[in-house]
């Protein structure tokens, strides 16, 4: 499938002097870069965002840009980010890392921020980046803790607590590579780490979640098919007392309370349908026989 690019006029841009990371309000676009910080592209893709995107802009304003490309949202997600102050670009989505891909070469400035929609920085990583831009960065990009909120439960333990993304990079030392699902940035140089957290509003409600698990497991499927890789019958059977043991109790998340428990139950289920449909594709099932 072919990819189209075309800008949105959007309307200039007010700056704003630098206080304190000020939240961005509707209405109002994003500041300016603080003097002397280099400066930073926010680059965001979206596509139907409009639940989530206005709080991941409102903590953005110390960006000296904020670029997003949508692949043409139906909902409000255009409007909140004209609003905001972003340069909107549209393309037709074939892939998380092309998408990227693309998103970061529109970007004007070599530092890069790239953040998911409904990924939040919290105000002391805001400053935490000031900082580091201010003072001069030591690497070449910058992994940031992240941890997930889940049906409003910020995790603070297991693998959702914690894990580290690179999200802060030097394009000049590399790019988001072409995987369709799980995309990865390929770096040239040093990577450092950040100690304040990112806040990951990956889910609002379990419908959500049902949606997005029947396109991320088609996907992953389709990728595995690609790759070669084989799910027998047996990988499909013990999945489902290996994952639920590895979630629940080896990840602790046991101690995330009754959003634990559930966020382990609904992971093992998504590897089950992901192998389910791995061998639906590599198999051609024969119907049962009516007796």
């Amino acid at each position: 499938m072919s990819a189209t690019v075309r800008e949105m006029p959007q309307a200039p841009r007010r700056h704003l002097p630098f206080s304190a990371i000020p939240l961005v309000s509707p209405g109002r676009t994003a500041a300016s870069a603080p003097p002397g910080i280099l400066p930073v592209s926010a680059v965001i893709i979206t596509h139907n965002e409009s639940r989530n995107i206005r709080r991941t802009l409102s903590r953005l304003s110390w960006c000296d840009e904020i670029l997003i490309l949508d692949s043409y949202s139906t909902d409000d997600t255009v409007g909140i980010c004209r609003e905001f102050g972003c340069s909107v670009y549209f393309r037709t989505f074939d892939g998380y890392g092309a998408q990227k891909r693309h998103a970061v070469s529109l970007a004007k400035n070599d530092w890069v921020l790239c953040i998911d929609a409904d990924e939040v920085l919290s105000e002391e990583l805001n400053k935490e980046i000031i900082r580091e831009m201010t003072d001069g960065p030591s690497f070449e990009a910058y992994r940031l803790p992240m941890n997930l909120v889940f049906l409003g439960r910020e995790f603070r333990y297991g693998k959702e607590s914690q894990r580290y993304f690179l999200r802060l990079f030097n394009r000049r030392a590399g790019n988001f590579n072409s995987d369709i699902l799980h995309e990865k940035i390929e770096l040239r140089g040093s990577i450092g780490k950040m100690d304040n957290r990112i806040l990951h509003y990956s889910y609002r409600s379990l419908q959500q979640w049902l949606e997005k698990c029947n396109r991320y497991t088609t996907m992953g499927a389709e990728g595995a098919v690609k790759k070669g890789k084989k799910r027998s019958f047996f990988i499909i059977l013990f999945c489902l007392p290996f994952h639920f043991t590895r979630y629940f109790l080896v990840e602790r998340n046991i101690l995330n309370g009754p959003q634990g428990f559930y966020w382990s139950v609904l992971c093992t289920m998504a590897h089950f349908v992901k192998y389910v449909k791995t061998r639906e594709l590599q198999t051609s099932f024969d119907p049962i026989p009516l007796v």
